[in-house]
């Protein structure tokens, strides 16, 4: 092989990476101003003596308008059009009937849906998509959001590996081998692979990758407690004692067929048994904040909101079901979609003097009054000490009460427009979801996904046909596709592919590969093979792994030829293994992750050093019992 000397530029460029590597690993500023600050230094360096050729100055901005980033932006806003719908509010309920709340069966059925997704589609997009889902999940059951970004994100990562179009590399493999055919005699020609032929080692990765966080995410794993939190993360009980002294749960009841229960309404046994009946479902139709003169008709369910010992003797005297945990209402109360709130009543506000019995408040605006605040005094349903139990809806309203209400954020969102209140909450998720457009997302998304898999269309232009078609459409406006970017994504992985791009055309990358080799030189087949699946892991971290991987294919097979090796095998390991990005947050969807869960780029050494460590292990080991 002919030697390769190492050039004044060369150096430049190792320097810059080691640089690089300093600012993600010390953390001294933030990743994304560690990328802006590196393409900063590579513009200017370019302009000395000697490294003119070390950036293109006239393309050093190119990274903002590159294939992937654009790509990345067009991806962001078409989940968040699915997510106004509330399309992903019912995935996360699916997920949670099925998965409960623990970690140890959450991840494995998140992990395991975007596994298989994104090995159909390109994995920044299928972790992008389930972004919304996993935050909604963590909200609902109390589980750090940075307990299951990294995980769903290593296997949107490694279902890449399942097939042929799961990456860009292994889209631009058979392409290659057609390439190094030329330079092949005849009895070494190598054959195109088929769209399933890498699924055996895809598997594996993502089977182990899944055992890896359930076995060991206890340990590995961060708790940054970073997501949809504030009054929508509180828990409901906690804040109620502590600001008001009341004492309640919520739970869900089941009516049986012919209970004692029928024509008896929904205020009798909230007067007396001191509890509050928020939501009831009768025959599959269900009323949140149901007026208090509905009766009660089994079979049917209840959402009560009460101490859970009392109401669990009360259900237990009238043949009542507790369930464990909230069935059919639990997307309805999920703290993302409503949540306890304070209104304070304005001076001169037209309720003066009215009780809520009067106004018919529960039907009036769509929320359970729980308490009513005024002086140093809480009135309420509910016994607590010396507070006795007020029948708060025959209570006449006074200027400068506060209410405690139990209410959907929607209508929350509402009340701000009535001039009789003043909403106190102010940190709660106003977010106005647009159920009536999940056709056109819906829509949308399955035009952007049929271009990408059935078509040549560049996939940037691909997936902006769907961003575009939600705005065009009114799913999302243009300010709401703004914000559902994340520019700190953008700024990240923008800034770095100048780097990528001066290791290459420097000829950088070609020198470490040249001294790897060389290395290498006169070990088995099977080392050489590990060796190559290494070299092509380290180059995938500092620069694109389709530059990666159309660096070294060639170099693998020539070098499985040299050592009498597969050069098909050979190619497949530099594809599969420029999947093997987990260290630091340089991959497309790590960098999408880290932001939301609040990771720092030692959570990604930590627990993706180990991941690095397991895929060349389970990949190399694959492949050596089944090719």
């Amino acid at each position: 092989m002919e030697t390769i000397a190492l050039t004044t530029e060369m150096i430049a460029v190792l320097c810059v990476l080691g640089f690089t590597m300093f600012l993600f690993i010390s953390e001294v500023v933030r990743v994304d101003l560690a990328a802006l600050s590196v393409m900063v230094l590579l513009g200017g360096l370019s302009y000395l003596p000697g490294l003119e050729n070390l950036a293109d100055i006239g393309h050093l901005f190119d990274g903002f308008s590159s294939n992937a980033v654009i790509s990345i932006i067009a991806v962001m806003i078409i989940g968040a059009g699915l997510d106004k719908t509330g399309l992903m509010n019912k995935v996360a309920a699916v997920i949670l009937k099925y998965g409960g709340s623990t970690e140890a069966r959450i991840i494995p059925i998140i992990s395991g849906t975007v596994g298989f997704i994104s090995s159909f589609m390109q994995n920044v997009g299928a972790a992008a998509l389930f972004l919304p889902v996993v935050s909604r999940i963590s909200a609902r059951t109390d589980l750090p959001l940075s307990r299951l970004l990294m995980p769903m994100g290593f296997t949107a990562i490694l279902g890449g590996t399942m097939t042929m179009v799961g990456s860009s590399p292994m889209i631009l493999l058979n392409d290659l081998l057609v390439t190094a055919n030329a330079d092949l005699p005849p009895e070494a020609q190598m054959q195109p692979f088929g769209l399933f032929a890498p699924l055996p080692v895809g598997l594996a990765l993502i089977v182990s990758g899944i055992l890896y966080f359930v076995l060991f995410g206890r340990w590995v794993l961060p708790r940054t407690a970073k997501g949809e939190e504030a009054t929508a993360g509180q828990s409901m009980a906690d804040y109620l004692k502590r600001t008001y002294g009341l004492k309640a749960d919520l739970v869900e009841v089941l009516v049986p067929e012919g209970n004692i229960l029928v024509g008896q309404t929904i205020g009798d046994m909230m007067d007396a048994h001191h509890m509050y009946i928020i939501g009831t479902e009768y025959r599959g139709m269900k009323v949140i904040a149901p007026r208090i003169d509905t009766e009660i008709q089994p079979p049917c369910r209840l959402a009560i909101l009460g101490r859970k010992k009392v109401i669990q003797e009360i259900c237990d005297i009238y043949g009542l079901e507790v369930l464990p945990e909230l069935d059919h209402f639990a997307e309805d109360f999920a703290p993302t979609k409503a949540g306890v709130a304070e209104i304070v009543i304005t001076p001169g506000s037209s309720i003066i003097g009215k009780t809520a019995q009067e106004l018919q408040f529960r039907r009036s605006y769509g929320m359970s009054l729980l308490a009513i605040h005024r002086g140093e005094a809480t009135m309420s349903l509910v016994e607590d000490g010396d507070q006795e139990a007020t029948r708060i809806v025959q209570v006449p309203f006074q200027a400068g009460d506060t209410l405690v209400v139990y209410t959907p954020w929607e209508q929350l969102s509402r009340m701000k427009k009535i001039k009789d209140f003043v909403i106190v909450t102010a940190d709660f998720p106003e977010e106005e979801l647009r159920p009536h457009k999940v056709q056109w997302a819906l829509l949308f998304f399955a035009v952007a996904l049929g271009l990408v898999l059935f078509t040549d269309v560049r996939l940037s232009l691909a997936l902006l046909v769907g961003a575009v078609g939600m705005i065009l459409s009114r799913v999302l406006s243009m300010d709401e596709a703004y914000r559902a970017v994340g520019w700190n994504t953008v700024f990240l992985l923008a800034s770095l592919i100048p780097l990528g791009v001066a290791v290459q055309d420097t000829g950088t990358a070609a020198w470490i590969a040249h001294q790897v080799i060389t290395l290498l030189d006169g070990w088995p087949v099977w080392a050489l093979q590990a060796g190559v699946a290494l070299l092509a892991t380290g180059f995938t971290l500092v620069m694109s792994n389709v530059g990666a991987t159309v660096l070294l294919v060639p170099l693998a097979v020539s070098i499985a030829v040299a050592a009498g090796g597969d050069p098909a095998i050979f190619a497949l390991t530099v594809a599969i293994s420029t999947s093997n990005s987990f260290i630091i947050p340089t991959h497309q969807v790590n960098a999408l992750i880290m932001g939301p869960a609040g990771y720092k780029v030692a959570d990604f050494l930590r627990s993706g050093g180990i991941m690095t460590v397991i895929f060349l292990v389970v990949s190399q080991g694959v492949m050596a019992l089944v090719y």
